[in-house]
């Protein structure tokens, strides 16, 4: 399946206005579990810093990260950069019409970006699932940090957080539920060691999407997305949908984030410099 079209289409629903565009947001930090647990280990990471921080959101998307931050403290300065040309142009137009000057967005590839020992705090949600050369932007990203900085990833686990499945098991053929991923996951172990290669000495790894986060994504994600991919007809009764499965989904969001898994389809990956 094809996420980036459907993507497409929510961004040009959602970038007619400023409002429309928070209520977007809105929306992903309801649905979302992985951004559930990113803003959990924010919230820790608020308790270790005293005024103005340096921040990178490295994958920004469309943004809901950075405005998020952004607005947690006028003295913080987000740097969002992205590969996709489009996006970057919707952040810049919204956040100049939002008013939220502490926020700036660069078209980058993660592969070649560096700016030397520059910021407190490095956000990656999502993104390294579908880049290839993961060592370089590990690399990247430690010799971008401060000293005692942090990087915050969220990544599928190899426990099927891309929804891989064999469609041919005489020839081992896999299909991934999101096409645009070039790894099926990382194991704790892999992730561990790439960071301890690319300098990082303090990696702190655990599993989110555990049972309670698995159902809440197949509800709130995995299906609709699939209905989507066969009519975009199906955006018409998605409002009746989410009405119906809303609150289930958020009850197993709230366990997913309270509970410590043994497994689970996603990683939280912090990792110190």
């Amino acid at each position: 399946m094809q996420y980036d079209p459907i993507k497409r289409v929510l961004g040009n629903i959602f970038n007619h206005s400023t409002w429309s565009r928070k209520l977007f947001y809105q929306l992903l930090d309801l649905l979302l579990l992985r951004t559930w647990h990113i803003k959990k280990a924010i919230r820790k990471w608020l308790r270790t810093i005293d005024g103005a921080a340096s921040i990178l959101d490295a994958g920004s998307g469309f943004g809901q990260y950075s405005y998020f931050l952004a607005r947690k403290n006028p003295s913080w300065q987000i740097l969002g950069v992205d590969v996709k040309e489009e996006q970057i142009e919707d952040c810049q137009h919204f956040f100049k019409k939002a008013g939220l000057t502490n926020a700036n967005f660069l078209l980058a590839d993660l592969t070649k970006f560096i700016h030397q020992e520059s910021y407190d705090l490095i956000l990656s949600v999502d993104v390294m699932e579908h880049i290839e050369e993961d060592g370089k932007v590990f690399s990247n990203f430690y010799q971008s940090l401060k000293k005692n900085g942090l990087l915050l990833i969220s990544t599928p686990s190899d426990k099927g957080g891309s929804d891989v499945h064999h469609t041919n098991e005489k020839h081992d053929q896999k299909i991934s539920f999101i096409d645009e991923h070039v790894r099926d996951g990382y194991s704790v172990e892999e992730i561990t060691t790439k960071l301890k290669n690319a300098g990082f000495s303090k990696v702190d790894v655990a599993y989110s999407y555990g049972w309670p986060g698995k159902i809440s994504w197949k509800l709130s994600m995995k299906y609709p997305i699939s209905l989507l991919n066969v009519s975009k007809l199906f955006f018409i009764i998605l409002p009746i949908y989410y009405l119906a499965i809303y609150w289930f989904a958020l009850l197993m969001n709230l366990l997913d984030i309270n509970l410590n898994h043994n497994t689970g389809t996603g990683l939280i990956v912090k990792a110190q410099r």
